[in-house]
């Protein structure tokens, strides 16, 4: 069965009564090369375990089992179990599991059903969930990469640099605690229904903390709010969190910064150095 093919694909969907979800941002592949590419992209070999989120009916799990030592696709919706069960038949290194990814404990999921592999994560992620979604696989700290097709717009945001429009809080995050790599693009014809956005494949491969953070958690609370205003300047906008406008300013001014600065300007090295002056 090729489950790329529109019309096997509307033909499988029928036979088993499926309708697709808006509330699941269920949007099926019909392009192969998606699917392909994706997986290669995420460098899987037998040495690898793979967790997937959403395999909707199994395109890419396809592609990834015919790779990986072992593939676990983390479904929520039952209505897509027998058609899993069909399309998925002939690959014994696979196990769907019932859930949510944003309810899952990763680590554990991994350490039961990915032994003695090394843990990758691939996903053709739910436009609905894209932040937390991915979020969870970062924090879940045991993959050796992270592949995901996600829409365009957050791909760009996850992989902005400073000064550009895209650049914020969850982009920062995302350097953080990875190095991303926008991969390539993928158009809404190559899904059914067709989306009304562009898609894009990004790579996430985890970094060591950055050793100029010191605290964690403050570093953070300061990028959060250079952002939550992001049309006042730095000062202002940190004022609103951390109040006493001046001290923020005698901190902006130890690191070199002007004061009339915005939080999009500032780089992962320049956030931590005003986290530590503002904390001093």
């Amino acid at each position: 069965m090729d489950l790329c093919s529109a019309s096997e694909l509307k033909s499988l969907l029928a036979r088993h009564g499926f309708r697709f979800s808006k509330s699941k941002g269920q949007n099926f592949l019909i392009a192969p090369w998606v699917p392909e590419d994706i997986a290669a992209a995420a460098g899987v070999d037998g040495t690898c375990g793979v967790v997937e989120v959403g395999p909707g009916v199994g395109p890419l799990t396809c592609q990834l089992a015919r790779r990986a030592g072992r593939v676990a696709a983390v479904e929520l919706d039952r209505d897509l179990f027998p058609i899993l069960a069909e399309t998925l038949a002939g690959y014994d290194n696979v196990q769907i599991v019932e859930g949510d990814i944003l309810k899952t404990d990763i680590p554990a999921l991994v350490a039961e059903r990915l032994p003695g592999l090394t843990p990758i994560a691939c996903a053709n992620l739910p436009y609905n969930i894209t932040s937390p979604a991915l979020s969870a696989l970062i924090e879940a700290g045991c993959f050796a990469s992270i592949t995901v097709m996600i829409q365009r717009e957050a791909a760009l945001r996850v992989c902005a640099r400073p000064g550009t429009a895209d650049y914020g809080a969850f982009s920062v995050y995302c350097q953080y605690h990875t190095k991303p790599e926008l991969l390539f693009e993928v158009p809404p014809e190559c899904f059914m229904p067709a989306p009304k956005v562009t898609s894009a494949v990004v790579r996430l491969v985890p970094r060591p903390r950055p050793e100029e953070v010191d605290d964690p958690a403050h570093f953070f609370k300061v990028v959060r709010g250079a952002f939550g205003q992001r049309r006042k300047t730095l000062a202002n906008a940190l004022s609103a969190v951390f109040g006493d406008k001046t001290a923020i300013a005698a901190a902006l001014e130890s690191c070199g910064l002007p004061p009339d600065i915005r939080g999009e300007r500032l780089s992962i090295p320049e956030f931590a150095a005003l986290s530590k002056a503002m904390r001093e």
